[in-house]
């Protein structure tokens, strides 16, 4: 596996820079890091004694690369999981909080390694994941990264605004999809067909 700060500087270059999307329910971003991540950590990078956009627009790369191994990897206990599920979790925790590890914890369960989806990594979700790894070594990488895929196509489903981050202008795969088959072998990816016919409904 790639080390954290590799993979977190993968994440930082996959969400770009200063964005602030009407239609994001996590609001304005830069690197990934969203305004209400700065003020939950107490960052107020110009000392005007506020937190706000000022902040966010001066945020660098190096410095969402830090926020992500420390506050999206290390205390979120990533790193506890088997080694080839981290970095699809990783980058999921970056885009989607502890949904991330939701998501995981039902795929487990589903599985046979039951756990409850708190969205907390304990030892019971640490010990169902080594169990599962254990049990399907070549598979559980890929499983995770089709229940990302199927989670995003669901928000879409179930959010028409955020259909545009799964379906692209031109009907094919959106920003969503594309993120989560990049930890998907490409055996498992959908073909543009397959694609078209699961955002068929959309309109």
């Amino acid at each position: 596996m790639q080390d954290v700060r590799t993979i977190a500087r993968a994440i930082v270059a996959r969400e770009g820079g200063f964005a602030d999307d009407p239609d994001d329910p996590g609001g304005a971003t830069n690197h990934g890091v969203t305004l209400a991540t700065m003020r939950r950590l107490g960052l107020d990078l110009d000392g005007d004694g506020r937190i706000d956009l000022r902040d966010v627009k001066a945020l660098d790369a190096a410095q969402a690369v830090e926020i992500f191994i420390e506050h999206y990897f290390r205390r979120p206990r990533i790193d506890r999981l088997p080694e080839a599920l981290q970095p699809s979790v990783f980058d999921m925790q970056v885009n989607a909080g502890a949904n991330a590890v939701r998501i995981l914890q039902r795929l487990l369960t589903a599985m046979g390694f039951a756990v409850v989806a708190d969205g907390i990594i304990g030892p019971r979700t640490e010990a169902a994941a080594a169990a599962a790894m254990q049990a399907a070594p070549g598979h559980l990488a890929d499983a995770y990264g089709v229940a990302r895929r199927n989670y995003y196509y669901a928000l879409a489903d179930a959010r028409p605004a955020s259909r545009k981050y799964a379906r692209a202008r031109d009907g094919g795969k959106g920003g969503w999809i594309t993120r989560a088959e990049g930890f998907i072998a490409p055996r498992f990816h959908l073909s543009a067909a397959q694609h078209r016919e699961r955002v068929a409904a959309w309109h």
